[in-house]
């Protein structure tokens, strides 16, 4: 009986850490998931997890989906570096060249939202479905686009978080919470904007709250603007705040009345609630998605022309 090859992957979040051994969906090995401390401490539990798969030679390939902004381009000198991020104490940390010397692997490193829309792309709620977005509201907010049946990646990694949605102070009067541009979509609408605004989490905020409606404002616009430029054949939301379920209704609604019947595709007239989806994959969309990178980096290594 042949034995099913064993990737690695790390959903590196700025929360948590969550490595898994796995060579696919419902064939995971081993796992654990903990607190993202200090780069040093974080990664050194990484390391200690995987070596013994390494040292066997059961693990072919690690893939890294990870939190940002980071540096993908290969030509350049931080490739594999987490850049200019909020999360004290990370910025320009080596991520990939810390865990290639110690682990002495092949491993792929992407931003965390392009491996969670691989995952959902090959095996989730977006499977087929290409070109399609992956959309977390969480920490941050961060958009991974999948076409040709690989994240896209132009002059730098998307930081859909970062883009400016109309900001009615009067409705709204907190000035935003995004350390670089304040009331940009991260700003206004992720988990700690949520919380900053309304001084508790957004898990405590009861449905009928009227914040709800501003919550759900923001969310619509960023995705009206994102079906008229990149023309998604499937929108996944996922992360914590859209853990409120309530809220996915509300969105597709809203989503339909902006685009005022523009759009007269019959997917998003007759059928938005299969257009406007949860992940397939529930909380391993980014774990699994950074399976998938590994798949695809020892395919690219063995098929080098492709």
């Amino acid at each position: 009986m042949s034995t099913k090859k064993l990737y690695g992957g790390i959903e590196a979040g700025g929360t948590k850490f969550v490595c898994v051994v796995a060579s696919g969906p419902g064939q995971v090995v081993d796992e654990i998931r903990y607190t993202t401390t200090t780069p040093g401490d974080t990664l050194e539990k990484a390391i200690k997890f995987f070596q013994p798969f390494v040292t066997s030679g059961k693990l072919s390939a690690i893939g890294v989906g990870s939190f940002g902004p980071v540096d993908l381009n290969p030509e350049s000198t931080t490739f594999g570096y987490i850049t200019n991020t909020p999360k004290p104490g990370w910025s320009r940390t080596d991520v990939l060249g810390t865990l290639r010397e110690a682990l002495q692997v092949e491993i792929a490193f992407d931003m965390d939202v392009n491996t969670a829309a691989l995952g959902e792309y090959l095996w989730g709620a977006s499977k087929g479905s290409d070109p399609s977005l992956y959309l977390t509201i969480g920490t941050g907010i961060g958009g991974g686009y999948i076409v040709n049946g690989k994240p896209l990646v132009g002059l730098l990694n998307l930081e859909m978080g970062h883009v400016l949605l109309p900001h009615d102070l009067q409705a709204d009067p907190f000035l935003g919470n995004c350390p670089f541009h304040s009331d940009c979509f991260e700003g206004l609408a992720s988990g700690p904007a949520i919380e900053r605004r309304m001084g508790i989490a957004g898990a405590m905020i009861p449905e009928s709250d009227p914040f709800w409606g501003i919550e759900t404002e923001y969310i619509a616009s960023a995705l009206m603007n994102y079906i008229l430029t990149l023309s998604p054949k499937k929108i996944i939301l996922g992360g914590g705040v859209m853990q409120r379920e309530f809220l996915f209704p509300r969105v597709r609604w809203r989503v339909h009345e902006l685009l005022n019947g523009y759009v007269a595709s019959k997917v998003i007239v007759n059928n938005i609630e299969d257009y406007i989806v949860p992940p397939g994959l529930g909380g391993q969309s980014g774990s699994l998605g950074a399976i998938a990178l590994a798949m695809q980096l020892e395919s690219a290594n063995n098929n080098p022309r492709n």
